[in-house]
Protein backbone atom coordinates (compact mmCIF):
# COMPACT_ATOMS: atom_id res chain seq x y z
CA UNK A 1 0.00 0.00 0.00
CA UNK A 2 0.80 3.75 -1.01
CA UNK A 3 -0.63 7.22 -1.19
CA UNK A 4 -0.23 5.83 -4.90
CA UNK A 5 -2.85 3.15 -4.60
CA UNK A 6 -4.82 3.68 -1.43
CA UNK A 7 -8.48 3.61 -1.28
CA UNK A 8 -8.87 6.07 0.96
CA UNK A 9 -6.65 9.22 2.27
CA UNK A 10 -7.38 10.97 5.60
CA UNK A 11 -5.87 14.97 4.80
CA UNK A 12 -7.32 15.98 8.31
CA UNK A 13 -5.05 14.57 11.03
CA UNK A 14 -3.38 16.13 13.99
CA UNK A 15 -0.52 14.57 15.49
CA UNK A 16 1.52 14.93 18.99
CA UNK A 17 4.85 14.55 19.50
CA UNK A 18 6.41 13.23 22.46
CA UNK A 19 9.60 14.62 21.29
CA UNK A 20 8.63 18.16 21.14
CA UNK A 21 7.16 18.39 24.87
CA UNK A 22 8.91 21.57 26.16
CA UNK A 23 10.85 22.58 22.37
CA UNK A 24 9.31 26.44 23.20
CA UNK A 25 10.77 26.69 26.19
CA UNK A 26 8.58 29.04 28.59
CA UNK A 27 5.72 28.23 25.90
CA UNK A 28 5.84 24.59 26.46
CA UNK A 29 4.12 22.43 25.38
CA UNK A 30 3.62 20.66 28.59
CA UNK A 31 1.45 17.32 29.20
CA UNK A 32 0.29 16.01 32.64
CA UNK A 33 -2.41 14.81 34.64
CA UNK A 34 -3.88 15.80 38.09
CA UNK A 35 -4.95 12.24 38.78
CA UNK A 36 -6.28 8.83 36.99
CA UNK A 37 -8.78 10.46 34.51
CA UNK A 38 -7.75 14.24 34.51
CA UNK A 39 -5.00 14.63 31.81
CA UNK A 40 -4.28 18.36 30.80
CA UNK A 41 -1.72 19.47 28.29
CA UNK A 42 -0.06 23.26 28.40
CA UNK A 43 0.68 25.56 25.89
CA UNK A 44 2.03 29.31 27.46
CA UNK A 45 -0.76 30.33 29.69
CA UNK A 46 -2.96 28.28 28.08
CA UNK A 47 -4.15 24.91 29.56
CA UNK A 48 -6.59 22.21 27.87
CA UNK A 49 -8.14 19.72 30.52
CA UNK A 50 -9.34 16.63 29.98
CA UNK A 51 -8.14 15.60 26.81
CA UNK A 52 -6.40 12.56 26.45
CA UNK A 53 -2.88 12.77 24.48
CA UNK A 54 -0.83 10.35 25.94
CA UNK A 55 -1.35 6.83 25.00
CA UNK A 56 -4.32 8.15 22.43
CA UNK A 57 -3.63 7.35 18.59
CA UNK A 58 -2.44 10.99 19.18
CA UNK A 59 0.67 10.08 20.28
CA UNK A 60 1.24 6.37 19.75
CA UNK A 61 1.72 6.16 16.28
CA UNK A 62 1.06 2.10 16.45
CA UNK A 63 -1.95 2.83 17.99
CA UNK A 64 -2.57 4.94 15.25
CA UNK A 65 -1.74 2.80 12.36
CA UNK A 66 -4.18 -0.01 14.78
CA UNK A 67 -7.29 2.39 14.65
CA UNK A 68 -6.36 3.37 11.02
CA UNK A 69 -6.73 -0.18 9.71
CA UNK A 70 -9.90 -0.49 12.32
CA UNK A 71 -11.40 2.94 10.79
CA UNK A 72 -10.61 2.09 7.12
CA UNK A 73 -8.02 4.48 6.49
CA UNK A 74 -5.45 2.98 4.58
CA UNK A 75 -3.69 6.58 4.17
CA UNK A 76 -3.57 9.62 6.40
CA UNK A 77 -1.67 12.78 6.25
CA UNK A 78 -0.42 14.21 9.30
CA UNK A 79 -0.62 17.81 10.48
CA UNK A 80 0.49 19.75 13.97
CA UNK A 81 -1.75 19.91 16.53
CA UNK A 82 -3.38 23.13 16.41
CA UNK A 83 -2.57 24.24 20.33
CA UNK A 84 1.13 23.93 18.88
CA UNK A 85 1.25 26.37 16.07
CA UNK A 86 3.31 29.65 17.85
CA UNK A 87 2.18 32.21 15.77
CA UNK A 88 2.67 34.75 17.98
CA UNK A 89 5.21 34.38 19.97
CA UNK A 90 8.63 35.27 19.48
CA UNK A 91 9.59 34.65 16.23
CA UNK A 92 13.53 33.25 17.32
CA UNK A 93 11.45 30.70 19.38
CA UNK A 94 8.81 29.49 16.61
CA UNK A 95 11.80 29.66 14.47
CA UNK A 96 13.92 26.75 16.52
CA UNK A 97 10.38 25.13 17.42
CA UNK A 98 9.28 24.69 14.03
CA UNK A 99 12.58 22.89 13.07
CA UNK A 100 12.27 20.82 15.81
CA UNK A 101 8.51 20.15 15.59
CA UNK A 102 9.09 18.90 11.68
CA UNK A 103 12.36 16.89 12.27
CA UNK A 104 10.25 14.68 14.58
CA UNK A 105 7.48 14.51 12.47
CA UNK A 106 9.67 13.83 9.33
CA UNK A 107 11.20 11.07 11.50
CA UNK A 108 8.20 9.70 12.41
CA UNK A 109 6.84 9.35 9.25
CA UNK A 110 9.77 8.17 7.59
CA UNK A 111 9.45 4.77 9.77
CA UNK A 112 5.98 4.06 8.21
CA UNK A 113 5.92 5.50 4.17
CA UNK A 114 3.37 3.39 2.96
CA UNK A 115 0.56 4.73 5.88
CA UNK A 116 1.56 7.89 6.60
CA UNK A 117 3.20 11.94 4.80
CA UNK A 118 2.95 14.78 6.68
CA UNK A 119 2.56 19.09 6.50
CA UNK A 120 5.32 21.04 7.66
CA UNK A 121 4.32 23.81 11.10
CA UNK A 122 5.68 27.29 10.07
CA UNK A 123 6.43 30.21 11.90
CA UNK A 124 4.33 32.88 10.27
CA UNK A 125 4.68 35.77 12.26
CA UNK A 126 8.18 35.71 9.77
CA UNK A 127 7.00 35.07 7.02
CA UNK A 128 10.59 35.14 5.47
CA UNK A 129 11.67 32.47 7.66
CA UNK A 130 8.12 30.67 6.97
CA UNK A 131 9.41 30.32 3.48
CA UNK A 132 12.68 28.96 4.36
CA UNK A 133 11.60 26.51 6.57
CA UNK A 134 8.94 25.67 3.90
CA UNK A 135 11.25 25.00 1.42
CA UNK A 136 13.16 22.77 3.82
CA UNK A 137 10.44 20.75 5.19
CA UNK A 138 9.72 19.68 1.18
CA UNK A 139 12.91 19.94 -0.33
CA UNK A 140 14.99 17.76 2.49
CA UNK A 141 12.59 16.32 4.85
CA UNK A 142 9.82 15.21 2.15
CA UNK A 143 6.55 16.87 3.36
CA UNK A 144 3.87 17.28 1.41
CA UNK A 145 3.18 20.97 1.65
CA UNK A 146 2.20 22.81 4.90
CA UNK A 147 -0.33 22.98 7.71
CA UNK A 148 -0.89 26.95 9.54
CA UNK A 149 -3.40 28.42 11.31
CA UNK A 150 -6.37 31.04 10.35
CA UNK A 151 -5.13 34.04 12.40
CA UNK A 152 -1.68 35.61 12.25
CA UNK A 153 -0.27 38.29 13.86
CA UNK A 154 -0.42 39.21 9.95
CA UNK A 155 -3.68 39.72 7.86
CA UNK A 156 -4.21 36.92 5.53
CA UNK A 157 -4.01 38.97 2.18
CA UNK A 158 -0.92 41.10 3.87
CA UNK A 159 1.56 41.75 0.98
CA UNK A 160 3.97 40.73 3.16
CA UNK A 161 3.04 37.22 2.59
CA UNK A 162 3.08 37.35 -1.44
CA UNK A 163 6.52 35.88 -1.24
CA UNK A 164 5.12 32.90 0.71
CA UNK A 165 2.48 31.83 -1.16
CA UNK A 166 4.81 32.08 -4.16
CA UNK A 167 7.06 29.82 -2.52
CA UNK A 168 4.19 27.32 -2.26
CA UNK A 169 3.33 27.63 -6.18
CA UNK A 170 7.19 27.80 -6.73
CA UNK A 171 7.52 24.29 -4.70
CA UNK A 172 3.94 22.92 -6.34
CA UNK A 173 2.58 21.94 -3.07
CA UNK A 174 -0.59 22.59 -1.14
CA UNK A 175 -0.94 24.99 2.02
CA UNK A 176 -3.80 23.15 4.92
CA UNK A 177 -5.61 25.68 6.79
CA UNK A 178 -7.40 25.04 10.50
CA UNK A 179 -8.40 27.25 12.43
CA UNK A 180 -6.78 27.12 16.66
CA UNK A 181 -8.64 28.04 19.69
CA UNK A 182 -8.32 31.85 20.37
CA UNK A 183 -6.27 32.83 23.09
CA UNK A 184 -3.62 30.41 23.20
CA UNK A 185 -0.78 32.24 21.99
CA UNK A 186 -2.83 35.06 20.44
CA UNK A 187 -6.11 37.31 21.05
CA UNK A 188 -8.48 36.20 23.59
CA UNK A 189 -11.34 36.14 20.98
CA UNK A 190 -14.86 36.34 21.36
CA UNK A 191 -15.86 35.85 25.01
CA UNK A 192 -19.06 34.41 24.38
CA UNK A 193 -17.20 31.24 22.67
CA UNK A 194 -16.05 30.26 25.60
CA UNK A 195 -18.58 28.38 27.13
CA UNK A 196 -19.90 25.40 26.05
CA UNK A 197 -16.38 24.75 23.35
CA UNK A 198 -18.36 26.69 21.04
CA UNK A 199 -14.79 28.72 20.16
CA UNK A 200 -14.47 24.95 18.68
CA UNK A 201 -17.94 24.44 17.63
CA UNK A 202 -18.92 27.53 16.09
CA UNK A 203 -16.11 29.38 16.68
CA UNK A 204 -13.95 27.30 13.97
CA UNK A 205 -16.49 27.73 11.61
CA UNK A 206 -16.70 31.35 11.40
CA UNK A 207 -12.65 31.70 11.50
CA UNK A 208 -12.63 29.53 8.71
CA UNK A 209 -15.27 31.08 6.07
CA UNK A 210 -13.63 34.45 6.89
CA UNK A 211 -10.50 32.76 6.19
CA UNK A 212 -11.89 32.19 2.37
CA UNK A 213 -13.45 35.39 2.05
CA UNK A 214 -10.27 37.09 2.92
CA UNK A 215 -8.07 34.98 0.54
CA UNK A 216 -10.37 35.86 -2.49
CA UNK A 217 -11.98 39.48 -1.48
CA UNK A 218 -8.14 40.51 -0.21
CA UNK A 219 -7.05 39.23 -3.62
CA UNK A 220 -4.42 35.95 -2.29
CA UNK A 221 -5.99 33.36 -5.41
CA UNK A 222 -6.07 36.20 -8.00
CA UNK A 223 -2.46 36.80 -7.61
CA UNK A 224 -1.32 33.46 -7.28
CA UNK A 225 -3.62 31.66 -9.91
CA UNK A 226 -1.24 28.16 -9.23
CA UNK A 227 -1.73 28.23 -5.51
CA UNK A 228 -3.62 25.46 -4.12
CA UNK A 229 -5.41 25.87 -0.43
CA UNK A 230 -7.07 23.02 1.16
CA UNK A 231 -9.83 24.39 4.23
CA UNK A 232 -10.66 22.22 7.56
CA UNK A 233 -14.19 21.37 8.07
CA UNK A 234 -15.51 22.05 4.73
CA UNK A 235 -14.48 25.44 5.09
CA UNK A 236 -16.70 25.98 8.13
CA UNK A 237 -19.94 28.42 7.25
CA UNK A 238 -18.60 28.95 3.72
CA UNK A 239 -21.51 26.56 2.51
CA UNK A 240 -24.40 28.70 3.32
CA UNK A 241 -22.60 32.45 3.26
CA UNK A 242 -21.34 31.80 -0.78
CA UNK A 243 -23.83 32.68 -2.37
CA UNK A 244 -24.42 35.62 0.15
CA UNK A 245 -20.65 36.46 -0.49
CA UNK A 246 -20.88 36.29 -4.35
CA UNK A 247 -23.63 38.85 -3.87
CA UNK A 248 -22.01 41.35 -1.72
CA UNK A 249 -18.96 41.60 -3.98
CA UNK A 250 -21.05 42.55 -7.50
CA UNK A 251 -23.18 45.31 -5.62
CA UNK A 252 -21.33 46.53 -2.68
CA UNK A 253 -18.52 49.71 -3.01
CA UNK A 254 -15.65 48.34 -1.64
CA UNK A 255 -15.48 45.45 -4.47
CA UNK A 256 -12.59 45.73 -6.54
CA UNK A 257 -13.21 45.93 -9.99
CA UNK A 258 -12.49 41.78 -10.87
CA UNK A 259 -14.67 40.74 -8.63
CA UNK A 260 -17.73 42.87 -9.55
CA UNK A 261 -18.39 40.62 -13.33
CA UNK A 262 -20.68 37.55 -12.98
CA UNK A 263 -19.06 34.55 -11.46
CA UNK A 264 -15.59 36.30 -10.78
CA UNK A 265 -16.06 35.40 -7.01
CA UNK A 266 -17.43 31.61 -7.55
CA UNK A 267 -14.19 31.02 -10.00
CA UNK A 268 -12.07 31.89 -7.01
CA UNK A 269 -13.98 29.83 -4.65
CA UNK A 270 -14.23 26.89 -6.77
CA UNK A 271 -10.29 26.74 -6.42
CA UNK A 272 -10.44 25.68 -2.88
CA UNK A 273 -9.85 22.25 -1.60
CA UNK A 274 -12.53 21.63 1.10
CA UNK A 275 -12.65 18.42 3.22
CA UNK A 276 -15.58 16.57 4.02
CA UNK A 277 -15.77 16.66 7.82
CA UNK A 278 -19.43 18.29 8.59
CA UNK A 279 -21.23 16.07 9.98
CA UNK A 280 -24.45 16.74 7.35
CA UNK A 281 -24.97 15.37 3.62
CA UNK A 282 -27.20 18.08 2.54
CA UNK A 283 -23.78 20.91 2.92
CA UNK A 284 -21.31 18.20 1.22
CA UNK A 285 -24.28 18.89 -1.56
CA UNK A 286 -24.03 22.78 -1.26
CA UNK A 287 -20.30 22.38 -1.15
CA UNK A 288 -19.84 20.01 -4.31
CA UNK A 289 -21.84 23.22 -5.98
CA UNK A 290 -19.53 25.61 -4.70
CA UNK A 291 -16.16 23.62 -5.23
CA UNK A 292 -17.10 20.66 -7.27
CA UNK A 293 -17.01 17.20 -6.14
CA UNK A 294 -13.32 16.93 -7.78
CA UNK A 295 -12.05 19.47 -5.01
CA UNK A 296 -13.53 17.25 -1.74
CA UNK A 297 -11.16 15.02 0.22
CA UNK A 298 -11.93 13.10 3.47
CA UNK A 299 -10.81 14.46 6.46
CA UNK A 300 -11.83 13.08 9.99
CA UNK A 301 -10.13 15.05 12.88
CA UNK A 302 -8.56 11.40 13.80
CA UNK A 303 -8.81 10.55 17.17
CA UNK A 304 -10.66 14.04 18.02
CA UNK A 305 -14.39 13.57 19.70
CA UNK A 306 -15.41 14.46 15.74
CA UNK A 307 -13.95 11.21 14.25
CA UNK A 308 -16.27 9.66 12.17
CA UNK A 309 -16.65 6.32 12.70
CA UNK A 310 -16.38 4.32 9.81
CA UNK A 311 -14.99 4.90 6.25
CA UNK A 312 -16.27 2.42 4.13
CA UNK A 313 -13.08 1.72 1.05
CA UNK A 314 -15.51 0.42 -1.31
CA UNK A 315 -17.90 3.91 -1.83
CA UNK A 316 -17.33 5.67 -4.90
CA UNK A 317 -17.04 8.58 -3.00
CA UNK A 318 -14.38 7.87 -0.68
CA UNK A 319 -12.52 6.40 -3.70
CA UNK A 320 -12.78 9.91 -5.65
CA UNK A 321 -11.76 11.49 -2.75
CA UNK A 322 -8.61 9.55 -2.43
CA UNK A 323 -8.27 10.50 -5.90
CA UNK A 324 -8.68 14.40 -5.31
CA UNK A 325 -6.78 13.92 -2.64
CA UNK A 326 -4.02 12.26 -4.93
CA UNK A 327 -4.31 15.37 -6.52
CA UNK A 328 -4.13 17.93 -4.30
CA UNK A 329 -0.81 16.18 -2.43
CA UNK A 330 0.93 15.43 -6.32
CA UNK A 331 0.73 12.06 -5.71
CA UNK A 332 -1.23 11.11 -9.29
CA UNK A 333 -0.36 7.45 -10.32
Amino acid sequence: MSIHSARSIDVHAHAVLPGTMGAAGPYGPEIGADGPGRPWFRVGDYRLDGVRYRGSAFMDVDLRLDNMQASGIEFQLLSPNPLTYFHHIESGQAIRYCRHHNDELAALVSQHPTRLAALASLPMQDPEAASEELRRAVGELGMLGACIGSELPLALDSDLLNDFYATLCDLNVPLFIHPAPPGIDGPAGDKRLHRFELEVILGFASQEALTIATLILGGVMARHPTLDICISHGGGAIAVLADRLADATRRRPWSPDDLRQDGAFEALLSRFWLDNHVHDESVLTLLERHVGREHIVLGTNFSGWDQPKNINVDDPQTKQMADNARRLLRASL
